[in-house]
């Protein structure tokens, strides 16, 4: 089971901005645009990145700036991206006994995300040190909201 770290919109471009939390539907996190034709749509609706890939990429001496940097809607931790294929299901839900009202959200894998150009604004050897490790797009089954300390973990 994983965690997501952070919850990013943005008016399209990067980087994305941290928001505590937001409405999902089922063309994606409310008040999140893309400018680029082909980005977004209803089966690239949310883009997750990994923080294990993250750290990856720090390791390789990119610069590190805050969640939204790499143009992601959810920083996740925990979740362990290469067993994950198309289809998949993603169920995001608060964690049991936080105080909070029961809420989930139902996402569905539905590609690897191709790193765009866009990257190269953060790294010059952008986007083919991303290549494979710039994160998932999903598709939204279920609506709802999402903020950041929810769970997320793959359902049969």
């Amino acid at each position: 089971m994983g965690k997501i770290l952070a919850v990013c919109i943005g008016p399209g471009g990067i980087p994305k901005r941290t928001v505590s939390v937001a409405r999902v539907t089922e063309r994606g996190l409310v008040g999140d645009s893309q400018r680029i034709e082909g980005h977004g749509g209803l089966d690239r609706a949310i883009c997750l990145l990994s923080e294990e890939e993250v750290k990856g990429l720090h390791f390789d001496g990119v610069q590190q700036g805050e969640p939204g940097q790499f143009g992601e809607n959810l920083r996740i931790d925990g979740l362990d991206f290469s067993s994950l294929r198309p289809g998949d299901k993603l169920l995001v839900a608060r964690v049991p006994g936080a105080g909070v009202a029961a809420g989930r959200v139902l996402l569905e894998v539905t590609d690897m995300r191709s790193p765009c150009v866009t990257l190269k604004a953060i790294d010059e050897r952008f986007p083919d040190l991303m290549i494979g490790r710039s994160g998932l797009l999903c598709r939204v089954i279920e609506a709802g909201e999402i903020e950041p300390g929810m769970s997320i973990e793959v359902i049969p």
